[in-house]
């Protein structure tokens, strides 16, 4: 290799889980990622309708689930900044960020691709990352339909770059639901589920703490 490679795996993480963790280190194996940065985002523009934990403690948590693995990072970069967290705005800083030549390796999930017309700025977004698509495993992906918006070029290099993964169990949502319920959730780390139970998120036990957080790899790099 002869450029870094940085992979980026965003979501609201609410809370993270192991289904997010599997993801990450799945595309850092499969395309050799040097590292992966996890960036849970302020304000998704697809999740205006409900309200998160607060950042500090997603991004704790999220911080306590990076240490299973080296090349996993949290980062703050949409945290840092006001109002909504468009992908091509996270790009853009990056790889201002990063060492000159870095390929940045955008992952999301295969569903998520008939979304693209509809982003902020997509065409521009194409041309700064090689989007990463977690695809069912025996379900190709099939990036055709994003030919007339984004060209023959990109939908070659999004078919090459599908990863095909069995369906993972975890759920956020479940996650949250049974957190309310006082029951101890499936798929979350032991050290993970001290901290929401420290902090009282999510109707766990204890009290709620944002100020509490960690400071090892919230910055940008």
């Amino acid at each position: 290799m002869t450029s870094r490679r940085t992979g980026w795996l965003g979501g609201s993480f609410d809370p993270v889980h192991s289904g997010h963790l599997a993801i990450a280190r799945a595309a850092a194996d499969r395309f050799e990622l040097q590292r992966v940065l996890l960036i849970p985002a302020h304000r998704p523009p697809h999740k205006t309708e409900r309200t998160l934990a607060p950042d500090a403690d997603r991004l704790a948590l999220l911080e306590i689930a990076c240490r299973i693995d080296p090349r996993l990072q949290a980062c703050d970069i949409e945290m840092q900044r006001s109002g909504l967290s468009y992908s091509f705005d996270t790009a853009r800083e990056l790889l201002q960020s990063e060492p000159e030549g870095t390929q940045l390796f955008y992952i999301i999930g295969a569903d998520t691709l008939v979304d693209l017309p509809n982003w902020h700025r997509i065409a521009d977004l194409c041309r700064l990352v090689t989007f990463v698509s977690i695809a069912r495993a025996g379900q190709p992906l099939d990036p055709t339909p994003l030919r007339a918006l984004i060209g023959d070029d990109e939908v070659r290099r999004i078919a090459e770059h599908c990863l095909e993964l069995s369906p993972h169990p975890a759920s956020s949502t479940a996650i949250r639901a049974d957190l309310a319920a006082g029951r101890r959730p499936e798929h979350v780390d032991d050290e993970v589920w001290a901290e929401i139970v420290a902090r009282g998120l999510y109707g766990a036990g204890g009290r709620s703490d944002s100020s509490r957080r960690g400071g090892s790899g919230t910055a940008i790099p």
